[in-house]
């Protein structure tokens, strides 16, 4: 509010000074206006004892400065014919009323001298007044073009100055109808910018969470193509499944093969039973995950789960790899999960996990 404040008066106090100079131009008695008015005055174009060979403009002020000199030299013609004329009728009314006269007037070689004398000091005045006129003339057509330069720089000056008042008193309104449309509270600077800042780190963290969507976007885009092949190769085993079911069904149904069936599905789920063995999946072709649940040997009414993760080298049962998680802390079995991976025994492996968990003590060759 106070830099608003302090624009305003310097805005006012611009405004006040160009409007002093332009009523101080308009109140000074400058020559070159003085000049210019009492120059329309004796020359007009109603006088037709006068030619100017010069344009008028409708208020009777002359057009082009420029036009000066041609304006002079035709005066100054008209002039010296004025003077002859005036001359040639003194001597002719001289002349005519010494004849006439009864009385002649005495002339004597002393009135001749003095008369002579008295022409001679006025063309010596004559003489001295020319020079100061041309030199006057001289000054004139130096000085002309600066006068005019500085007249047109005032007067450029006092059109911008005058403009410049009517675009203040323009802003002023535009000013004031903006504020009368948004009253207060208004929105300052400090607060403005304080905005600004805010919306500053608004962006740079919506930035940095569209960096983080665009990561999560590629990462989900790779699971898609792994999904998807996925998908191929498991339409590849529907297909293989389809037509082993439609060959099982083109053929007659044997009881034995359901006895069978029954049989073995029970008997999984009692191993899976006696060795605890919650899930198995396998996420992929080479890769099996088996999660057991194990009674804890400090506490028989405590479980908790052991999962094993086996890596197979594609396309063969070599085992490459053993990862075990959930055993209780402190144990150790890199040297055990190496010498089976190197003789390729996973059920050894798995044996030899579950004892570790459960806490017991037996050969190596465990069945699972």
């Amino acid at each position: 509010m106070s830099d608003r404040t302090s624009l305003d008066k310097k805005t006012t106090a611009v405004l006040e000074t160009a409007q002093r100079l332009q009523d101080t131009l308009a109140k000074a008695d400058l020559n070159i206006v003085e000049a210019q008015k009492q120059f329309d005055i004796r020359t007009t174009t109603t006088d037709e004892n006068i030619k100017l060979p010069l344009a008028f403009a409708e208020n009777g002020g002359l057009v082009d400065p420029a036009s000066i000199p041609l304006d002079l030299t035709s005066q100054l013609a008209f002039f010296r014919k004025l003077k002859f004329q005036y001359l040639e009728q003194k001597a002719k009314d001289s002349y005519v009323k010494i004849i006439v006269n009864d009385d002649a007037p005495s002339i004597y070689a002393a009135d001749n001298e003095a008369q002579r004398e008295v022409n001679d000091r006025k063309k010596l005045e004559l003489k001295e007044k020319k020079l100061r006129l041309a030199e006057m003339h001289n000054n004139i057509r130096t000085l002309a073009p600066l006068i005019e330069q500085d007249y047109v720089k005032a007067k450029s000056l006092t059109e911008e100055s005058v403009d410049l008042s009517r675009k203040i008193l323009d802003a002023r309104l535009k000013l004031t109808r903006l504020r009368q449309a948004y009253p207060q509270p208004r929105l300052t600077v400090p607060s403005a910018e304080a905005q600004l800042d805010a919306q500053v780190a608004e962006m740079q963290t919506l930035e940095d969470k569209l960096q983080t969507v665009n990561d999560s976007v590629d990462s989900v885009k790779e699971k898609v193509k792994s999904g998807a092949r996925e998908v191929e190769r498991l339409r590849g085993e529907r297909s293989e499944v389809e037509k082993l079911v439609k060959q099982s069904k083109s053929e007659e149904e044997d009881p034995q093969v359901l006895q069978l069936y029954s049989w073995y599905t029970a008997a999984l789920k009692l191993h899976r039973k006696l060795h605890s063995l919650i899930s198995f999946t396998s996420p992929s072709e080479n890769e099996l995950h088996l999660e057991y649940a194990v009674r804890s040997p400090a506490d028989a009414a405590a479980w908790h789960r052991v999962t094993v993760i086996l890596l197979f080298m594609p396309n063969t049962r070599q085992l490459a790899d053993v990862q075990v998680s959930g055993l209780p802390s402190g144990s150790d079995l890199s040297d055990v999960i190496g010498a089976h991976i190197q003789a390729n025994d996973v059920v050894g492996i798995v044996a030899a996990v579950l004892r570790t968990a459960r806490g017991e003590v037996a050969d190596d060759h465990a069945e699972v």
